[in-house]
């Protein structure tokens, strides 16, 4: 079924434009949680080393992972901008 559907966006014309934006928002996608799970994961374990930090250390990671986001929005978004121009 997915590759009919692959099939029908190529033989439209513009399907490698729409194809690579789908691909495209799906990595962003999937390297921003990729990031975001790093991020929490070495927070964690920082503040079981050092529970003494671990304001700043939250901290740190809330504007680390909110840097993230904006990227993968940005990226997000640029894909759209392909797809519909397509």
């Amino acid at each position: 079924m997915l590759l009919a559907i692959l099939l029908q966006a190529l033989s439209e014309g513009a399907g490698f434009a729409i194809m690579g934006a789908g691909i495209g928002a799906g990595l962003v996608a999937l390297g921003a949680g990729l990031g975001i799970g790093r991020i929490g994961g070495s927070a964690m374990e920082s503040i079981a080393r050092q529970p003494e930090a671990g304001g700043k250390i939250q901290t740190a990671m809330i504007i680390a992972a909110a840097l993230i986001e904006g990227v993968a929005l940005f990226g997000v978004v640029v894909c759209l901008l392909i797809s519909f121009k397509g």
